[in-house]
């Protein structure tokens, strides 16, 4: 098996090193533009080997994506990240370019793999790639609900004082600051809801912090995070090499389910060898949905400056 990451910056390099140690595949790619990088984070990452026991082969190239061949599957990482102060629409012009390129290269040397979207925005940036590849919708997975469900944990377990794999807790929608929908009403610590433990007002201070918590890493970093990032792009290539069957919040693109149409947005799939396999419905109740479909909204007008991008 044979995984390529494209971006070798920090995201990029910290999903790499993830998927070496867990020794997903026998062969790792990491692809950048700039002279020697992907290179050197690759032989960096090689040098724990020894001290990590992991037999995986990482491999660095610079924009020659013909190294990429035969890949099962491609996570693409890059762009530009996000700056102190910018939302991530104001990424859209330029990573738009550089995910439309990227996906396209990696397709002609690996036509049957699956495409798993990290770059910002991600909703749109995984619309822009089922759009511009034209491959089966299940073969184009967007990662942000992975990432802000865990996120979501972290805030929940800090309340709670307890451990971060007791709970069971989902974030729908965009991932962005004001599109994405922690569903407090359905976290549960083994079975039980949150929300008997929890008051009203605590359980809307952590859907908040959820909200602004990629933000909030940017304003205390000056960059994008990258280690739940990076692990988050992992856990879901693990569950494609390893046909895991595991339900992650995942970008994909509806067809009438949740309500919504022609949009990439984040839903809970059920994540296999093939890709997405299925949408799993959570029974929204009014007020979520109605979330849910302010949230579709946003993530149109996105698409729509797109779609003036594309066409320029």
């Amino acid at each position: 098996m044979k995984v390529t990451v494209v971006g070798a910056g920090a995201v990029g390099a910290t999903c790499a090193d993830n998927i070496a140690r867990k020794e997903l595949v026998e062969e790792l790619v990491l692809v950048d533009i700039k002279e020697g990088f992907a290179e050197g984070k690759a032989l960096d990452i090689m040098q724990t080997s020894a001290l990590l026991g992991f037999d995986t082969r990482v491999t660095g190239v610079t924009g020659d994506y013909s190294r990429t061949a035969g890949s099962d599957v491609v996570v693409i990482t890059s762009g530009i990240p996000r700056k102190p102060g910018m939302t991530r629409e104001e990424l859209i012009g330029t990573n738009a370019r550089i995910v439309e390129d990227v996906s396209k290269n990696l397709l002609k040397y690996s036509p049957n793999a699956i495409i798993v979207v990290i770059s910002n925005p991600m909703d749109t940036m995984t619309y822009l790639t089922l759009k511009a590849t034209g491959i089966d919708k299940h073969r184009v997975i967007g990662m942000g609900g992975i990432l802000d469900s865990s996120r979501f944990k972290t805030y929940l377990q800090q309340a709670l004082n307890c451990s971060q794999n007791d709970l069971h807790a989902v974030v729908v929608g965009g991932h962005g600051d004001t599109t994405m929908i922690p569903l407090t009403r359905l976290a549960t610590v083994n079975g039980t809801p949150v929300s008997n433990m929890l008051s009203d007002e605590q359980l809307k201070q952590i859907a908040a912090d959820t909200m602004v918590g990629g933000a909030t890493l940017t304003k205390l970093l000056g960059t994008s995070a990258w280690y739940a990032p990076g692990a988050a792009g992992a856990a879901l290539v693990e569950s494609i090499i390893r046909n895991e069957k595991k339900v992650f919040p995942c970008c994909v693109a509806l067809d009438g389910e949740y309500g919504q149409k022609d949009i990439c947005l984040g839903v809970p799939v059920v994540i296999g060898r093939n890709g997405w396999e299925k949408i799993i419905d959570y029974k929204l109740d009014a007020s979520e949905q109605e979330a849910f479909n302010k949230s579709a909204d946003a993530v149109r007008s996105m698409n729509q400056v797109l779609d003036t991008l594309v066409q320029a």
